[in-house]
Protein backbone atom coordinates (compact mmCIF):
# COMPACT_ATOMS: atom_id res chain seq x y z
CA UNK A 1 0.00 0.00 0.00
CA UNK A 2 3.10 2.19 0.81
CA UNK A 3 4.51 1.79 -2.48
CA UNK A 4 1.13 2.30 -4.19
CA UNK A 5 0.92 5.65 -2.41
CA UNK A 6 3.95 6.92 -3.59
CA UNK A 7 3.65 5.77 -6.96
CA UNK A 8 0.20 8.05 -6.88
CA UNK A 9 1.92 10.89 -5.18
CA UNK A 10 4.73 10.79 -8.03
CA UNK A 11 2.34 10.23 -10.52
CA UNK A 12 0.35 13.26 -9.39
CA UNK A 13 3.21 15.75 -9.04
CA UNK A 14 4.81 14.93 -12.43
CA UNK A 15 1.32 15.68 -13.84
CA UNK A 16 1.06 19.40 -12.24
CA UNK A 17 4.54 19.63 -13.43
CA UNK A 18 3.58 18.88 -17.26
CA UNK A 19 0.50 21.34 -16.73
CA UNK A 20 2.28 23.67 -15.12
CA UNK A 21 5.02 24.01 -18.46
CA UNK A 22 2.03 23.85 -20.85
CA UNK A 23 0.56 26.54 -19.26
CA UNK A 24 1.38 30.48 -20.46
CA UNK A 25 3.48 31.92 -22.80
CA UNK A 26 2.76 32.11 -26.89
CA UNK A 27 1.35 29.23 -28.68
CA UNK A 28 3.14 27.49 -31.01
CA UNK A 29 2.80 28.42 -34.78
CA UNK A 30 1.22 25.65 -37.13
CA UNK A 31 4.25 24.23 -39.02
CA UNK A 32 2.62 22.30 -41.65
CA UNK A 33 5.49 20.71 -43.34
CA UNK A 34 5.16 18.01 -45.62
CA UNK A 35 8.90 16.18 -46.24
CA UNK A 36 7.06 15.05 -49.41
CA UNK A 37 7.56 17.99 -51.50
CA UNK A 38 10.89 17.19 -52.86
CA UNK A 39 11.21 21.10 -54.14
CA UNK A 40 10.46 22.33 -50.29
CA UNK A 41 13.03 20.03 -49.25
CA UNK A 42 15.70 21.37 -52.06
CA UNK A 43 14.78 25.19 -51.01
CA UNK A 44 14.85 23.98 -47.23
CA UNK A 45 18.56 22.56 -47.76
CA UNK A 46 19.80 26.21 -49.47
CA UNK A 47 19.26 27.85 -47.06
CA UNK A 48 20.19 26.01 -44.24
CA UNK A 49 23.75 26.12 -46.29
CA UNK A 50 23.25 29.48 -47.02
CA UNK A 51 22.65 30.80 -43.40
CA UNK A 52 22.81 27.74 -40.57
CA UNK A 53 25.55 25.70 -41.86
CA UNK A 54 28.65 28.09 -40.57
CA UNK A 55 27.06 27.63 -37.06
CA UNK A 56 25.10 24.54 -36.76
CA UNK A 57 26.42 21.00 -37.99
CA UNK A 58 24.17 18.10 -39.09
CA UNK A 59 26.86 15.21 -38.05
CA UNK A 60 24.66 12.60 -39.18
CA UNK A 61 24.08 13.48 -42.51
CA UNK A 62 25.93 13.14 -45.76
CA UNK A 63 25.81 14.55 -48.60
CA UNK A 64 25.96 12.03 -51.03
CA UNK A 65 22.77 10.55 -48.94
CA UNK A 66 21.59 13.52 -48.93
CA UNK A 67 22.00 14.25 -52.98
CA UNK A 68 20.60 10.90 -53.10
CA UNK A 69 17.13 11.78 -51.03
CA UNK A 70 16.58 15.06 -52.71
CA UNK A 71 16.76 14.72 -56.28
CA UNK A 72 20.29 16.35 -56.70
CA UNK A 73 23.34 15.36 -58.45
CA UNK A 74 26.58 14.83 -56.68
CA UNK A 75 27.83 18.05 -58.77
CA UNK A 76 25.21 20.42 -57.90
CA UNK A 77 25.54 19.87 -54.29
CA UNK A 78 29.52 19.85 -54.63
CA UNK A 79 28.72 23.67 -56.65
CA UNK A 80 25.75 24.77 -54.60
CA UNK A 81 25.69 23.66 -51.10
CA UNK A 82 29.89 22.53 -50.54
CA UNK A 83 31.86 25.57 -49.76
CA UNK A 84 35.37 24.05 -48.75
CA UNK A 85 37.22 21.07 -49.31
CA UNK A 86 34.61 18.42 -48.22
CA UNK A 87 34.41 15.32 -50.14
CA UNK A 88 30.48 14.16 -51.33
CA UNK A 89 30.90 10.98 -48.63
CA UNK A 90 31.96 13.26 -45.53
CA UNK A 91 29.32 14.27 -42.68
CA UNK A 92 28.04 17.78 -42.52
CA UNK A 93 30.20 19.45 -39.63
CA UNK A 94 31.24 23.05 -39.47
CA UNK A 95 34.46 24.56 -39.75
CA UNK A 96 34.23 26.69 -36.68
CA UNK A 97 35.20 24.93 -33.19
CA UNK A 98 33.16 24.62 -30.06
CA UNK A 99 35.89 26.81 -28.17
CA UNK A 100 35.38 30.05 -30.83
CA UNK A 101 31.27 29.83 -30.61
CA UNK A 102 31.32 29.46 -26.67
CA UNK A 103 33.56 32.81 -26.87
CA UNK A 104 31.78 34.62 -29.42
CA UNK A 105 28.10 33.36 -28.20
CA UNK A 106 28.45 32.19 -24.70
CA UNK A 107 27.42 28.65 -25.63
CA UNK A 108 28.12 26.42 -28.38
CA UNK A 109 25.31 26.14 -31.27
CA UNK A 110 23.81 22.97 -31.11
CA UNK A 111 24.26 20.18 -33.77
CA UNK A 112 21.00 19.81 -35.69
CA UNK A 113 20.76 16.29 -36.77
CA UNK A 114 17.90 15.59 -34.57
CA UNK A 115 16.41 18.84 -33.50
CA UNK A 116 13.33 18.23 -35.31
CA UNK A 117 12.66 15.24 -33.07
CA UNK A 118 13.54 16.49 -29.79
CA UNK A 119 12.28 20.08 -30.64
CA UNK A 120 9.26 19.09 -32.44
CA UNK A 121 8.61 20.95 -36.26
CA UNK A 122 6.23 23.61 -34.46
CA UNK A 123 8.84 24.91 -32.03
CA UNK A 124 11.32 25.04 -34.82
CA UNK A 125 8.87 27.10 -36.74
CA UNK A 126 7.72 29.27 -33.96
CA UNK A 127 11.01 30.06 -33.38
CA UNK A 128 12.12 30.84 -37.10
CA UNK A 129 9.19 33.09 -37.14
CA UNK A 130 9.39 34.58 -33.07
CA UNK A 131 12.42 37.08 -33.03
CA UNK A 132 11.84 40.51 -32.30
CA UNK A 133 14.56 43.50 -31.31
CA UNK A 134 15.08 43.74 -27.57
CA UNK A 135 18.19 46.17 -27.25
CA UNK A 136 18.87 44.84 -23.51
CA UNK A 137 20.44 41.62 -25.36
CA UNK A 138 23.93 41.26 -26.71
CA UNK A 139 22.77 40.42 -30.01
CA UNK A 140 19.96 43.33 -29.48
CA UNK A 141 17.11 40.18 -30.16
CA UNK A 142 15.17 38.35 -28.51
CA UNK A 143 12.86 35.49 -29.35
CA UNK A 144 9.36 34.68 -28.13
CA UNK A 145 9.40 31.07 -28.42
CA UNK A 146 13.02 30.57 -26.77
CA UNK A 147 13.38 33.38 -23.87
CA UNK A 148 17.11 35.06 -23.56
CA UNK A 149 18.34 32.71 -26.52
CA UNK A 150 21.50 33.46 -27.72
CA UNK A 151 21.48 33.04 -31.16
CA UNK A 152 21.00 36.54 -33.23
CA UNK A 153 18.37 36.44 -35.86
CA UNK A 154 20.85 35.67 -38.90
CA UNK A 155 17.55 35.69 -41.09
CA UNK A 156 16.91 38.76 -40.49
CA UNK A 157 17.93 40.91 -44.04
CA UNK A 158 14.83 38.42 -45.16
CA UNK A 159 12.17 38.89 -42.61
CA UNK A 160 13.38 42.25 -41.19
CA UNK A 161 13.32 43.75 -37.75
CA UNK A 162 10.25 43.63 -35.80
CA UNK A 163 9.63 45.13 -31.91
CA UNK A 164 6.55 43.44 -30.05
CA UNK A 165 3.49 45.76 -30.17
CA UNK A 166 3.18 47.31 -26.88
CA UNK A 167 -0.41 46.14 -26.78
CA UNK A 168 0.82 42.45 -26.21
CA UNK A 169 0.60 39.98 -23.04
CA UNK A 170 3.17 40.17 -20.35
CA UNK A 171 2.53 36.58 -20.45
CA UNK A 172 2.82 36.72 -23.94
CA UNK A 173 -0.26 34.75 -24.18
CA UNK A 174 -1.48 37.31 -27.01
CA UNK A 175 0.92 39.18 -28.92
CA UNK A 176 1.11 41.20 -32.38
CA UNK A 177 4.76 42.24 -34.23
CA UNK A 178 5.58 45.51 -35.44
CA UNK A 179 7.70 45.95 -38.58
CA UNK A 180 10.91 48.61 -37.89
CA UNK A 181 13.02 47.77 -40.34
CA UNK A 182 11.42 45.67 -43.77
CA UNK A 183 13.46 42.49 -44.68
CA UNK A 184 13.60 41.19 -48.77
CA UNK A 185 10.65 39.49 -48.06
CA UNK A 186 7.27 39.80 -47.59
CA UNK A 187 5.96 37.57 -44.08
CA UNK A 188 4.06 35.19 -45.68
CA UNK A 189 7.55 34.43 -48.11
CA UNK A 190 9.38 34.63 -45.09
CA UNK A 191 7.00 32.23 -43.31
CA UNK A 192 7.07 30.16 -46.88
CA UNK A 193 10.92 29.90 -46.55
CA UNK A 194 11.07 28.68 -42.90
CA UNK A 195 8.35 26.20 -43.48
CA UNK A 196 10.69 24.71 -46.12
CA UNK A 197 13.81 25.06 -43.78
CA UNK A 198 12.06 23.17 -40.84
CA UNK A 199 10.98 20.50 -43.69
CA UNK A 200 14.90 20.11 -44.33
CA UNK A 201 15.51 19.51 -40.63
CA UNK A 202 12.65 17.56 -40.19
CA UNK A 203 14.10 15.11 -42.96
CA UNK A 204 17.43 15.29 -41.41
CA UNK A 205 15.72 14.31 -38.61
CA UNK A 206 14.78 10.76 -39.97
CA UNK A 207 16.17 10.53 -43.42
CA UNK A 208 14.40 6.84 -43.37
CA UNK A 209 11.10 8.50 -43.69
CA UNK A 210 10.99 9.46 -47.13
CA UNK A 211 11.58 5.33 -47.88
CA UNK A 212 8.90 4.53 -45.73
CA UNK A 213 6.27 6.65 -47.45
CA UNK A 214 7.42 5.35 -50.80
CA UNK A 215 6.95 1.74 -49.40
CA UNK A 216 4.15 2.57 -48.28
CA UNK A 217 2.00 3.65 -51.15
CA UNK A 218 3.39 0.19 -52.87
CA UNK A 219 1.96 -1.53 -49.70
CA UNK A 220 -0.96 0.29 -49.90
CA UNK A 221 -1.60 -0.70 -53.88
CA UNK A 222 -0.95 -4.01 -53.03
CA UNK A 223 -3.21 -4.60 -50.50
CA UNK A 224 -5.64 -2.71 -52.39
CA UNK A 225 -5.29 -5.24 -55.52
CA UNK A 226 -5.22 -8.35 -53.26
CA UNK A 227 -8.58 -7.07 -51.81
CA UNK A 228 -10.39 -7.06 -55.13
CA UNK A 229 -8.63 -10.84 -56.18
CA UNK A 230 -10.38 -11.85 -52.56
CA UNK A 231 -12.96 -10.32 -53.29
CA UNK A 232 -13.38 -12.01 -57.07
CA UNK A 233 -12.28 -15.39 -55.96
CA UNK A 234 -14.69 -15.36 -52.53
CA UNK A 235 -17.75 -14.49 -54.56
CA UNK A 236 -16.74 -16.97 -57.42
CA UNK A 237 -16.14 -19.97 -54.58
CA UNK A 238 -19.86 -18.95 -52.81
CA UNK A 239 -21.73 -18.49 -56.22
CA UNK A 240 -22.85 -22.21 -55.60
CA UNK A 241 -23.66 -21.54 -51.92
CA UNK A 242 -27.02 -20.40 -50.70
Amino acid sequence: MIIRAIFFFLQLAIGINVLAAGSGGAKLLDANVDIGHQNSLQRGAQTYFNYCAGCHSIKYMRYNRMADDLGLSEETVKKNLMFANQKIGDNVNVSMSPDEAAEWFGVTPPDLSVISRVRGEDWLFSFLNGFYVDSSKPTGVNNLFFKDTAMPHVLWELQGYRTLDENSDLQLATYSFETVVPGKLKQSEYEELTRDLVSFLVYVGEPARLVRYKIGFWVIAFLGLLFIFAYFTKKEIWKDVN
